[in-house]
């Protein structure tokens, strides 16, 4: 299945861009529709952390287990969650501009077995809302921080 990509120019640091995706404990503040996070690992961060989200999806919740799979401070993060018969492997990177950084997120969909093969092609629409939804949050949280530190 093609990936889904998307990315945002965001006017902020690069670092506070990363703490916007990697810092597990407070990834609510940057996107509130994530209600919670329980840590499934003792690790709180880095690669081998691995937790479970409550997200706000519709009227309802629903919980998604990730691990983080690859970490480059203020470069990268990649999460990989297996869920639904599906392995969503997601990569936020971030690319220092001259005043600014581009926040690119790369989510590869690999359905395994037969349900998800068939389904997963139907709900791509949503997947990529979704992804734009996550990164304008992302975007408004780092600037509205820029503008409160200035």
């Amino acid at each position: 299945m093609k990936p889904v990509n998307d990315s945002r120019v965001i006017s902020a640091s690069a670092q506070s861009v990363f703490l916007a995706v990697a810092d597990i404990e407070n990834l609510p503040q940057a996107r509130p529709h994530i209600l919670s996070i329980e840590f499934l690992s003792d690790q709180k961060s880095g690669v081998g952390t691995r937790y479970r989200e409550t997200r706000r999806k519709g009227k309802g919740t629903e919980q998604t287990e990730l691990e983080v799979t690859e970490l480059v401070e203020n470069e990268k993060v990649r999460l990989v969650s297996d869920a639904g018969g599906t392995i969503w492997d997601t990569t936020f990177a971030i690319a220092p501009l001259e005043n600014q950084v581009r926040l690119d997120v790369t989510m590869e969909i690999q359905p395994y077995n037969f349900l998800a093969k068939l389904f997963i092609p139907w709900f791509r629409g949503a997947v990529v809302k979704g992804v734009a939804f996550d990164l304008d949050c992302i975007k408004s949280h780092c600037e509205r921080d820029r503008s409160t530190e200035a």
